[in-house]
């Protein structure tokens, strides 16, 4: 088999297998391979809801959401996990307060961290040197390092999976798509303005391209509110995200405003979802957890063992 230094396979070694005209692989590592394949399968068959969290474009709030969404599931009793699939900008860390934290090994696999009751999370942030570290990798072994924590992380039995993808429709999108059979959706964050409704709209044909259903587009930073006066400042025209959505054909799930508390919560770790607030942030966002909630498949009783108690 041909080598190539620039192209590593998801063991880690060199290969040029899945991108050159090779047809027969060593027979030992195709064993190997449909292995770890099976592993991953196995895992995620142990999770009942796999969710994509995408956007178009950088910048929109996609990991505020994302990160948010699986603390509030957490907080409803559901077992979640966040996988942040981000990985040349991985924030989950930060966004959680969990820059600290340390993947670590065990005869069930990669130890996710688990930072409240039923919350599981794993980030690439947790294998690099330094937070400044930058992640340069090609293409597949991106799509290794996916795979590797899909398949050899102990997530154990989850009602939900939330996968913090990067923005866009390239690589690591694909990779998660394509290596987690029977996704349940993807949802779309996306701001006001024009610019990012054009990359949004990308995402919606994207997932509908590959037949992921799209769960509905979130409205982040749909206008601000003042601090001083609590009242809404429209930075861009609203309703944006909503006409996008009916425009594509897919749900609208809410719209988010952008409050300074939201923010400051991010930067300090704490994230918003859950807290008791009488409008703002915190009251919208936990109407759009309610939509999503409604599209949750329920448990298996059987995989559970518990009989559904």
């Amino acid at each position: 088999m041909k080598q190539n230094e620039d192209r590593v396979d998801d063991c880690g070694r060199n290969t040029a297998c899945s991108t050159c005209e090779e047809t027969e692989c060593d027979a030992a590592r195709k064993d190997h391979h449909a292995d770890k394949l099976l592993k991953m399968r196995l895992r995620m068959d142990a999770i009942s809801n796999k969710i994509m969290v995408m956007s178009g474009k950088g910048g929109v709030g996609k990991s505020t959401v994302a990160a948010n969404l699986a603390v509030a599931l957490a907080r409803r009793g559901y077992k979640t996990g966040l996988l942040d699939a981000d990985i040349h900008g991985p924030n989950i860390p930060k966004l959680l307060g969990l820059e600290d934290g340390r993947l670590l090994g065990s005869p069930e696999g990669i130890l996710p961290i688990e930072p409240m009751p039923g919350l599981k999370v794993v980030s690439v942030a947790y294998v690099l040197d330094t937070p400044d570290t930058p992640v340069i990798w090609r293409g597949a072994m991106k799509h290794g390092v996916i795979r590797q924590f899909l398949g050899e992380v102990a997530w154990g039995e989850l009602d939900v999976l939330i996968v913090d993808l990067p923005p866009g429709t390239g690589d690591e999108p694909l990779s998660v798509a394509q290596s987690i059979e029977n996704t349940d959706g993807s949802i779309i964050v996306t701001t006001p303005q024009d610019v990012a409704l054009l990359d949004s709209r990308k995402s919606i044909a994207f997932s509908k391209k590959i037949g992921l259903p799209v769960l509905g587009v979130v409205e982040n930073m749909s206008g601000l509110i003042c601090p001083h006066c609590n009242k809404t400042i429209d930075m861009f025209i609203p309703g944006g995200g909503e006409a996008a959505a009916h425009e594509m054909g897919v749900a609208f799930l809410g719209r988010i405003p952008a409050d300074p508390a939201v923010m400051q919560g991010g930067d300090a770790g704490v994230p918003f979802a859950g807290e008791k607030a009488n409008g703002g942030a915190a009251s919208a966002f936990e109407e759009i957890v309610d939509r999503i909630e409604q599209n949750l498949k329920p448990a298996d009783p059987k995989r559970y063992g518990h009989g559904g108690d």
